[in-house]
């Protein structure tokens, strides 16, 4: 039994170590995080919605719908003339409205002659992630409530209104603003709808490619010390700095060959989708360019350097295979963090520190590029390739250093930095 405990308590002395749980623990605290922020959807749902509206109509039916959003939402634009509806959307983005809502003038007379009241509904949306249509989906609840308070008041008074028009008393045409652009025919919800498939598919195959590459790269670099293959590699009379452009052109040609593969695959992919609503420049067609698709494949293939050189650099820190296997943390976290945030948040909405936190990041870039270019945000995109292919370079140069101390072989600085440290009464870990 002693031998037993021996070995169990070895075994325990070596997998109790930092680098077994920090990752576990950070990890629960993203999934706190996110579990706080989905939790607050609630209060959000509870929240009034900031709205207006322009009551064209004095019949019973119109006073019953606004009194419903008097009492249902945060008011601050309201008219009985139809041509103040500019004015009215200026407003209401001014104050981070949600939507101008318009009460046509035959509303009740409509609805008295069995026919549907029309509104006109002016949606100003701010994000597509899912969390961002909330508020809208507030707004289309109170339109829901004004229907069955119209419905309630048609069966009350015994109207003579047909059983169809009495069910469904209202008719919308919906107009979307976002982004500088005139949605019609669109609501927020359905605009999310569509860019949620993308904007969840599209970062999760990202992810996959970062931390599949990244992995077998730190890997690679745990077996080739562990082998000895490296030190037999560093011994012989070829230059450090050839050997680490060599592995770096290797992983820059799997890195262009992953990033084809993948523009092939989104191109097929968003070819599926297609909607639109109205004539000319009001409707909307998801749909990427040539130039858009040349973009996201630079951006994939700037960040797909950057993860090899930042995964080859992490590699030399390990000792052997099994410890290797810890060092992939650093690359799963920088992916999944960006990869949730762009799922549920639009890059726009998110609070100033966190876009410098998503930015910084450079694996988000490549998440947040298909959605940008939508809507012709080119200068985030090409901000970020630039940001990434500066962060790629710095890893590389960094690696190169690293290729030419003793460091990747002894797993300890060379003479130089340990004098270095020694005079500043720093104490050295051989």
């Amino acid at each position: 039994m002693s031998a037993l405990g021996n070995i169990v308590r070895k075994e325990m002395k070596e997998l109790m170590t930092p680098a077994t749980f920090i990752p576990i623990i950070i990890m629960a605290l993203i999934f706190g995080s996110m579990g706080n922020t989905i939790g607050s959807i609630e209060g959000e749902l509870e929240e009034k919605p900031v709205i207006g509206y322009i009551n064209a109509d004095d019949g019973q039916f119109s006073i019953i719908a606004t009194f419903v959003l008097e009492h249902s939402a945060d008011v601050v634009y309201n008219s009985t003339d139809i041509n103040d509806k500019q004015k009215g959307i200026d407003d209401l983005q001014k104050k981070e409205g949600v939507a101008l809502i318009v009460i046509q003038h035959n509303f009740t007379e409509n609805i008295l002659s069995g026919k549907p009241g029309e509104m006109d509904v002016y949606w100003i949306m701010k994000g597509a992630g899912i969390l961002d249509s909330i508020t809208s989906s507030v707004v289309e609840q109170l339109i829901s409530y004004i229907n069955l308070n119209i419905t309630r008041e048609i069966i009350q008074t015994n109207s003579s209104v047909n059983a169809t028009t009495a069910l469904i008393p209202t008719y919308k045409n919906e107009t979307t603003y976002f982004k500088g652009k005139e949605l019609r025919g669109l609501s927020p919800g359905s605009i999310s709808g569509i860019l949620s498939q993308q904007s969840t598919f599209i970062p999760i195959v990202i992810m996959m490619i970062i931390i599949m590459s990244g992995g077998t790269v730190i890997s690679s670099m745990a077996l080739e010390k562990e082998n000895k293959t490296l030190e037999t590699l560093l011994t012989l009379p070829v230059n450090r700095f050839n050997i680490i452009t060599g592995k770096i052109i290797a992983s820059a040609s799997i890195g262009l060959i992953l990033a084809v593969i993948y523009m092939a695959g989104l191109g097929f992919y968003l070819q599926s989708f297609s909607f639109g609503g109205g004539t000319g420049t009001s409707g909307f067609n998801l749909a990427l360019s040539s130039t858009d698709l040349v973009l996201i494949g630079l951006s994939i293939f700037v960040t797909l350097i950057a993860a090899l050189s930042f995964c080859m650099l992490i590699g030399t820190m390990a000792k052997n295979y099994k410890s290797a296997q810890t060092l992939t943390f650093p690359v799963t976290l920088l992916a999944l963090i960006p990869m949730f945030i762009t799922m549920f948040k639009d890059f726009d909405t998110l609070p100033l520190a966190l876009k410098a936190v998503i930015f910084g990041i450079p694996f988000s870039h490549p998440m947040m590029a298909p959605r940008a270019l939508l809507f012709d945000e080119y200068l985030l995109v090409i901000s970020g390739i630039i940001y990434v292919a500066i962060f790629a370079i710095v890893m590389i140069v960094i690696a190169v250093w690293v290729f030419k101390t003793d460091r990747l072989l002894t797993g300890s600085m060379n003479q130089k930095w340990q004098k270095f440290f020694k005079k500043r009464s720093f104490k050295i870990h051989k």
